[in-house]
């Protein structure tokens, strides 16, 4: 299960089938976790002494085929910046096509219906939900009870800590857990705990995110 798919199984809702409508810049999201995914895999790297340029360390494809596409779409930012690759790698309907992947391993479920009997949608409730049940008890263990994560759990908890999403993936009762667990999540994000590629692939999502919340806001400020 790749962690862009770990983070469509949190925040869609099991049995409506759609998003959580608190978690924002899903799509910036998962082009992040595509690239730290290719890091954690030595795929991709970052040259430090050539101002954190991206670097291509092995082409061969990966077996799954959305990893597979990223890491093709990337050989034309080899040497550019890694924050270049994330719209780009958001793009083309990045969303749908891990859902269509879930689907067709009966993770998922694809239902097709129409709001007010007119305009088409398409909802994924759930159709096993093994693999996230032990997925939620992993990150309530690391989130909430302090346990120490392994490489991929902090990938995620760090894509969780730059959408500001890892309290809204949880079944938390209080505010103040909520507060305890986001602040959690942004120590882990921000932690000694991966390759350099991946720690710079996270600081390029959270400033690409950080960059999509800014500029409706700054257009609206000097708009009105």
């Amino acid at each position: 299960m790749l962690i862009a798919e770990d983070l469509v199984l949190l925040v869609f809702d099991d049995e409506s089938g759609k998003p959580d409508s608190m978690v924002t810049n899903l799509p910036y999201a998962l082009a992040g976790a595509l690239l730290i995914e290719l890091g954690i895999e030595n795929r991709i790297g970052v040259d430090e002494e050539n101002k954190g340029r991206l670097v291509l360390l092995d082409r061969t494809p990966p077996a799954h085929p959305v990893l597979a596409d990223a890491l093709v779409k990337l050989e034309k930012f080899d040497g550019r910046k890694p924050k270049d690759a994330i719209s780009p790698l958001s793009g083309q309907k990045l969303t749908e096509r891990l859902l269509e992947g879930l689907a067709d391993r009966g993770v998922l479920r694809r239902e097709e219906g129409k709001v007010l009997k007119l305009f088409p949608v398409t909802r994924w409730p759930a159709e096993d939900s093994a693999h996230e049940v032990e997925l939620r008890k992993t990150l309530n263990a690391v989130l909430v009870d302090g346990q120490d994560p392994d490489e991929r759990t902090a990938a995620l908890v760090a894509v969780l800590a730059a959408i500001k999403a890892a309290s809204k993936v949880l079944d938390l009762p209080e505010r103040s857990d909520r507060k305890l667990v986001d602040q959690r999540a942004k120590d882990i994000a921000e932690g000694n705990w991966g390759s350099v590629a991946t720690r710079k692939a996270i600081e390029e999502l959270t400033a690409a995110v950080m960059t999509a919340v800014m500029i409706p806001a700054i257009v609206t400020t000097s708009t009105t």
